[in-house]
C-alpha cells in the first residue's frame, strides 16, 4: 500500500527547466527503488530514470542522459526529477513509480505502484 502523487508539471519553453516531485506515503518507501516514466499521446509508456533505495545508483534513458537528474530524500518520502535543457520531444505525462525492491530497474513491469501523472509540455 503505497500512494504516489506527482507535482511540478507545466508548460515550459524549449531549453528551459522543470523540477518534478513525487510524494510517497508509507514508511516502507525508504526501502523501495523509485522510477520516473513518461507517456506521450499514441505512444507506450517509456522509462525515463530510476534510483535505488539509497539514492546512490541511478539509471537514465539515453534520450535524457545529461539533461535529467533523479534524486530522492527518504526522510521526506519524496523523489524528484530535475529536467534541464527540455525539448519538445520531452512533452508527455510523467509518472512516478515505486517497486517493492531496493534495486533500481528500467522495466515498467518491475514496478508495483504508480502515481496519477503530471503533464509536461515543452513548446518550441
Amino acid at each position: 500500500q503505497v500512494q504516489l502523487v506527482e507535482s511540478g508539471g507545466g508548460l515550459v519553453q524549449a531549453g528551459g527547466s522543470l523540477r518534478l516531485a513525487c510524494a510517497a506515503s508509507g514508511r516502507a518507501f525508504r526501502t523501495y527503488a523509485m522510477g520516473w516514466f513518461r507517456q506521450a499521446p499514441g505512444k507506450e509508456r517509456e522509462f525515463v530514470a530510476a534510483v535505488d533505495w539509497r539514492g546512490v545508483s541511478t539509471y537514465y534513458a539515453d534520450s535524457v542522459k545529461g539533461r535529467f537528474t533523479i534524486s530522492r530524500d527518504n526522510a521526506k518520502n519524496k523523489v524528484d526529477l530535475q529536467m534541464n535543457s527540455l525539448k519538445p520531444e520531452d512533452t508527455a505525462v510523467y509518472y512516478c513509480a515505486s517497486r517493492q525492491n531496493p534495486i533500481a530497474a528500467r522495466n515498467l513491469d518491475e514496478y508495483d505502484y504508480w502515481g496519477q501523472g503530471t503533464q509536461v509540455t515543452v513548446s518550441s
